[in-house]
């Protein structure tokens, strides 16, 4: 093979080397992209999750507790009536207790 032929074919390997780097950085800054879009999806949801009972809370219900006269206290008394429920406390203390 001449020299020429030679140089021809790392030349063209060379460019074809450069093409493929621009299409793999392309896809890393998409991945990279993605990633970052998903950890603040991600850091969003669970704040939604978490403030969510907050606020319902604060904005939605405990005005109703005030204006009938009663409390979230009496509310949780109530809750703890329940058959199910005052059995299911009994049961997490006997557990605890151990």
């Amino acid at each position: 093979m001449p020299p020429e032929e030679g140089h021809a074919e790392i030349k063209r390997l060379i460019k074809q080397n450069a093409e493929l780097i621009k299409q793999n950085n392309e896809l890393l800054r998409k991945i990279h992209r993605n990633m970052v879009v998903g950890v603040w999806m991600r850091i969003f949801w669970y704040a939604v999750l978490i403030g969510l009972p907050f606020a319902v809370y604060f904005y939605l219900l405990e005005p109703y507790f005030e204006a009938f006269g009663s409390s979230i206290e009496v509310f949780k008394t109530g809750l703890n009536e329940l058959p199910g429920l005052k059995g299911i406390d009994q049961l997490m203390e006997r557990i605890g207790g151990e």
